[in-house]
């Protein structure tokens, strides 16, 4: 049984590999360590890191030579990102041994999960290269390079998958590769890092080569093999046609093992709680779009009055999640599996033409972009806020958005019905003005401190000051956010403000 779970995973990775470069270890290890006993020991994903990783060897060198031979290889804009890669993959290597292997397992589970993600939504790169065709690296494509160099560099060696995801991200969307270009030269890279972090794994853990050697040869022999007949398969067909396919494997391959991983963690209480709370949430969200479609269909309200109306929806809809549970993980559950519902919808949604009528977008793509920022930014404040530092802070996620979001209203409708004072300069980005700014500062105050008032032990006086500190940094944080990042940076900046208070106030 073990050897056809290897060989299966060898062979998903294998095909992952030759259509669009993905490391072997993002299918390779989460079934090993799942379904296999002897990598669910002590060591065991370090083990099945180690196999896929020297199963990438001859997988990515394959794949290479049939990109080279239709001329899809080009390292005059990538070496340096090439030598970053490879010099950091025995450090990742070391620091990957002495991680709890619960977390190096679990990390290539989701890992799974959102590669499959990104290639549903996103299925097709682009094909056609952006860069000048000079050998010559500019300024901004050395910092590129030395900063996702070093980090992907690390992350193969640690993780020993998302390299090859990584790198076809940077090269189509950082330096101007075509797809096809950008396959062939992560693969080629790969060859290289696979090497030197399989190499570092078995010579840490030399049980990998002395007790494993079969699943190793199985492995390599798969891998390599579907690898070239995928890599052949890639380069004859549509684009959307190999994104979708590789999406759809990974999607699918891991909410499967994440189900099988944590099966023994999940009881019937806590099988309740999730649907009861997923229940409540899909309520209130459908309330409120009911009200919203009524809004825009029968009154005649202004695009942007409609667009912050969405973005209160959005917003508010973490109390639900907060008020309505106990357990912090089953809320970040909950939110992770409608963001996952929400980008799949919406980006088939997208297609239709009552779509664009119901959301004026500035720019493509604008509302499932605006989604998934800030439902990701608000599962990481739970995580963080109520898992980490527990439930007595958990307020701190609800204020940080809060500081936010009706500000953020209040300062679009104020400041395009009476900002007669503009703002402009270097660092502001579009149209401002001192009242929209001053009606955010006020917003954020009032809504920070009702929060810090209902939710808080702290005493009131002591909300107060803290309200006082945080709206108009908030205000001003929104003020110099380009780009419509302020979902970002309001939220982190306030959280980070109220957590210090925290521990000023308990000193």
């Amino acid at each position: 049984m073990e050897y056809f779970v290897v060989f299966i995973a060898a062979m998903l990775a294998g095909v992952g590999t030759g259509l669009v470069g993905l490391s072997a270890a993002t299918a390779m290890v989460p079934l090993m360590i799942v379904l296999c006993p002897a990598f669910q020991g002590e060591h065991g994903a370090f083990m099945a890191t180690a196999i896929a990783l020297a199963s990438d060897i001859l997988g990515s060198a394959v794949t290479t030579a049939v990109y080279a031979k239709n001329k899809k290889i080009d390292l005059k804009h990538g070496w340096l990102l090439c030598v970053c890669i490879i010099s950091m993959c025995a450090i990742g290597s070391i620091a990957a041994y002495y991680t709890h292997q619960q977390v190096l397992g679990g990390f290539s589970l989701f890992l799974c999960v959102a590669i499959g993600i990104r290639f549903l939504v996103k299925p097709d790169a682009k094909e056609e290269p952006t860069h000048d065709g000079t050998p010559k690296l500019s300024a901004k494509e050395i910092a590129v390079s030395l900063f996702f160099g070093l980090t992907i560099g690390f992350g193969t060696g640690f993780f020993g998958s998302g390299g090859g995801m990584m790198m076809l991200i940077v090269f189509t969307a950082m330096l101007g590769y075509d797809r096809k270009s950008a396959v062939g030269t992560s693969t080629f890279i790969m060859t290289f890092t696979a090497l030197i972090a399989s190499v570092s794994h078995i010579m840490i853990e030399p049980a990998i080569l002395l007790e494993c050697w079969d699943y190793l040869l199985l492995a390599i022999v798969t891998a390599t093999f579907f690898s070239m007949v995928s890599a052949r398969f890639a380069n004859k067909v549509n684009a959307k046609v190999v994104g979708y396919v590789t999406g759809t494997i990974l999607f699918v391959l891991g909410l499967v093992l994440i189900f099988l991983n944590y099966i023994d963690l999940i009881n019937m209480v806590y099988f309740k709680e999730f649907w009861r709370l997923f229940g409540i949430y899909i309520a209130y969200i459908i309330a409120f779009a009911v009200v919203l479609l009524t809004i825009r269909y029968v009154t005649k309200v202004p695009d942007y009055i409609f667009r912050k109306l969405l973005h209160i929806v959005a917003f508010t809809s973490i109390l639900p999640l907060i008020f309505c549970t106990e357990i912090w993980w089953i809320a970040v559950l909950v939110e992770i599996v409608f963001l996952i519902i929400v980008i799949i919808a919406l980006h088939f949604a997208e297609r239709l033409s009552f779509y664009k009528s119901l959301f004026v977008e500035k720019s493509n793509h604008e509302v499932l972009t605006s989604f998934i920022i800030l439902f990701s930014l608000m599962t990481i404040l739970m995580a963080i806020y109520w898992g980490i530092f527990g439930d007595a802070h958990k307020f701190i996620a609800v204020a940080s958005i809060m500081a936010w979001g009706p500000g953020d209203a209040m300062a679009a409708i104020i400041g395009k019905n009476f900002g007669s004072h503009k703002l402009s300069g270097k660092w502001i980005e579009g149209v401002k003005s001192m009242e929209g700014s001053v009606a955010m500062a006020v917003t954020s105050f009032l809504f920070t401190l009702l929060t810090l008032i209902t939710m808080s032990h702290l005493p009131i006086g002591y909300a107060l000051i803290v309200s006082l500190i945080i709206a108009p940094i908030a205000s001003l944080v929104e003020l110099y956010t380009k780009h419509g990042l302020d979902t970002i940076t309001v939220p982190i900046v306030s959280s980070i403000i109220l957590l210090i208070t925290m521990f000023i106030y308990h000193m």
